[in-house]
């Protein structure tokens, strides 16, 4: 009886694979590696339950919210939306065009497609991986403080963001039709926005409304370096130590950005319902 448990658990495959050598080797360098950056970043148990109380004073200090400047403030905060909303749009309409030189299945292969699609992802790449707040701060030297500085670091950061996944959907769009329309002599932009553009346009509006959610909160972000909207005031009324309007900004803030994603939720599941009809 006991041979032939035996035998049957030999033949039952192992839950988990028994590592080799190397494969050990890397698993305790990526478990040194990670214990490594919590030791860098300064992670501390004791710190964060002594800090416990001091968060709990900030808490009682902020409440009950102060309402006093609610008219100045609701004013702020929709200069902030349109600060992302402006900045969204700019973005979506410049990435497309760069998004259609950077999809590799509408590059040619020639050089001077080579040197677009290149130039492209490179563009694509730098804008995407340099922070908005870092735009931010490069503007407001620019074109000065205020919502205008915003709304480029938005467009910036947006451009980088739709642009790849822009040019991701419409590599990913089924050939059929495309192949069809070179077949029956259609030059190369009629293909393009005839057959790609069209069959990619649900992931596009998709990705836009993501973009708008973003920019939404990183607009709120951008007002602490002088970029306009609500930030500023956030600003003012922390290092004033006047924590009941800090309060009161925080949940405006909380309002507004729940109520975009809200939106874009809404408008994105009608888009599915739509393209799936």
């Amino acid at each position: 009886m006991d041979e032939a448990v035996r035998t049957r658990r030999d033949r039952l495959p192992s839950r988990v694979d028994r590592p080799g050598a190397l494969q050990f080797t890397v698993y305790v360098a990526l478990t040194a590696f990670v214990l490594w950056s919590f030791q860098g970043a300064g992670w501390s148990f004791s710190a964060l339950m002594s800090g416990g109380p001091a968060m709990a004073d900030f808490l009682y200090r902020t409440w009950p919210p102060s309402l006093e400047r609610l008219p100045q403030l609701s004013e702020a905060l929709v200069e902030t939306f349109q600060m992302a909303l402006a900045g969204t749009i700019i973005g979506v309409i410049v990435s497309l065009p760069l998004a259609i030189l950077a999809a590799k299945s509408l590059s040619r292969q020639t050089l001077v497609s080579r040197v677009f699609y290149s130039t492209s992802r490179l563009l694509i790449a730098f804008f995407r991986t340099v922070p908005d707040l870092v735009w931010a701060l490069v503007f407001v030297i620019t074109v000065g403080l205020g919502p205008f500085a915003g709304m480029l670091a938005i467009a910036i950061d947006t451009i980088g963001f739709c642009g790849r996944f822009f040019a991701e959907s419409m590599e990913d769009v089924e050939k059929g039709p495309s192949e069809a329309l070179t077949a029956a002599g259609a030059g190369r932009f009629d293909t393009i926005f005839c057959a790609v553009v069209p069959a990619a346009m649900p992931s596009f509006i998709t990705t836009a409304l993501f973009a708008l959610e973003k920019a939404t909160r990183s607009s709120v972000v951008l007002g602490l370096v002088g970029a306009g909207g609500i930030g500023i005031e956030l600003k003012v009324a922390m290092d004033f130590f006047d924590y009941q309007l800090a309060m009161t900004i925080i949940l405006m803030i909380f309002v507004l950005v729940l109520l975009v994603e809200r939106l874009g939720s809404i408008a994105r599941s009608r888009i599915l319902e739509g393209s799936s009809q």
